[in-house]
Order: structure tokens, then C-alpha cells, then sequence
């Protein structure tokens, strides 16, 4: 559900993007919530998605202010590659180019990804506990972007072992698929079985993403 609702969100005209990415820091959120109901022993309804604006006046302006700041940090990111390589790497990450061996290739095509993984890491870092800190302990947007980026830079090591872990993992996944459909003979059909299989494998990560919240800050 939460995949669906931003793919759904960010195919609007114009604004979807934009809009999508504002929801992102919200998403997020209900999802570390759902899995803080089912680590708890309670099972998750939908309505979870929501917490983020099921919190009261004060935490629905904050999540909203923190969901525009992401936006805008989103946006810069892509502008940045655009600049670089002319919007190729934009239209390719949006979903509005298919990709060619000649196009990755091409050297502006590089320069723009790494222009744009330049800004959105940064970005990520910022955001990786702020929704979570906002949400839990009331702490207002801006401070809260300065707190998440404090604690990934003091477990730095952690997050590396992390992000790694989970690379290992997709790999492992799209590789084992991959084979076993050639061995079968099935290849014409790998995009139809690993597509879901992302989203699931989406959907995983960004519940981990509560585990990483919850070692990090005291729960006391």
C-alpha cells in the first residue's frame, strides 16, 4: 500500500512529484510505525499509514514542513543532474526514459547521476531520523534535521555495514532470480517477477529503517 499510493501520487501531471516526495517523510513514518505495532505483537492495520497526521495539529504542520523541505531537497538534487547531462538521468530515474547501454555510458549521463547522489545522500542522512523525531519526541523540523545528521555521522560505521547488508541482499536476489528463470528458460518474463519482488523488498528496508531509529536514540 504504501508503494502503491506513491507511485499512484507521483503519476499525477505536474504537481505528482513534487507531491510524492513531500509524502515521503509521512510514508516513511507510518511504516516505522506499523513496524513498531508488530515488534510490540500488535498487528498493523492501514490506517498506521496515516499516524504521521493522526498525531494533532502541531505534529500533522511539522511533518508537513518537513515533507515540503524534503521536497525541495528532492528537487534540488534533480535540478543539479539536470543541469549536468540536460534532464537524461532525470527523465531515466523518473520513470519517463528507458535506459540504453549507450545512454549510461555516455559520459554527462555519469557526471549528472553522480551530481545527484552528490545532494541526495547528504539529504538522506538528514532525513533518516527526522520523521521518527518529530513523530516520537516532538522535536521541532529544523532541529530535527540537525539531530538525525549528529547521530548517522557518530554511527557512521553502523549505517555503512547497514546500507551494505541490504545491497548484498538485492543483489543476492536479482542474481538468484535472474538464474534460476535462465535455467528455466523463462527469462521473458524476469521483469514481471522481479518487479514485486522490489516492492516487497522496498517495503523491507523502509521498515528497517525503525531498527536503525531505535538503536540510535534511548527509548527512555
Amino acid at each position: 500500500m504504501f508503494m502503491a499510493v506513491i507511485t499512484i501520487v507521483s503519476q499525477l501531471p505536474l504537481i505528482g512529484i513534487p507531491l510524492a516526495m513531500a509524502l515521503m517523510p509521512a510514508a516513511t513514518l507510518g511504516l516505522m510505525v506499523a513496524t513498531r505495532e508488530a515488534s510490540e505483537g500488535r498487528f498493523p492495520m492501514p490506517v498506521v499509514l496515516l499516524a504521521a497526521f493522526r498525531s494533532g495539529k502541531p505534529h500533522t504542520r511539522a511533518m508537513l514542513v518537513l515533507g515540503a523541505m524534503y521536497c525541495l531537497g528532492f528537487l534540488a538534487a534533480m535540478g543539479a543532474s539536470w543541469l549536468v547531462d540536460g534532464g537524461g538521468f532525470a527523465r531515466v530515474y523518473m520513470g519517463g526514459a528507458t535506459p540504453t547501454r549507450e545512454m549510461i555510458m555516455l559520459p554527462e549521463f555519469q557526471w549528472a547521476m553522480w551530481a545527484f547522489v552528490g545532494i541526495y545522500l547528504p539529504l538522506s542522512l538528514l532525513f533518516w531520523h527526522a520523521p521518527a523525531l518529530v513523530h516520537w519526541y516532538g522535536v521541532p523540523p529544523v532541529k530535527s534535521l540537525f539531530f538525525s545528521l549528529v547521530a548517522c555521522l557518530r554511527n557512521f560505521g553502523a549505517l555503512v555495514v547497514f546500507a551494505l547488508s541490504w545491497l548484498a541482499v538485492l543483489v543476492l536476489v536479482v542474481l538468484g532470480v535472474s538464474t534460476l528463470l535462465a535455467l528455466l528458460g523463462l527469462t521473458g518474463i524476469a521483469g514481471d517477477i522481479l518487479y514485486p519482488m522490489m516492492l516487497m523488498m522496498a517495503s523491507m528496508f523502509f521498515t528497517s529503517l525503525y531498527f536503525s531509529f531505535h538503536d540510535t536514540f534511548d527509548p527512555q
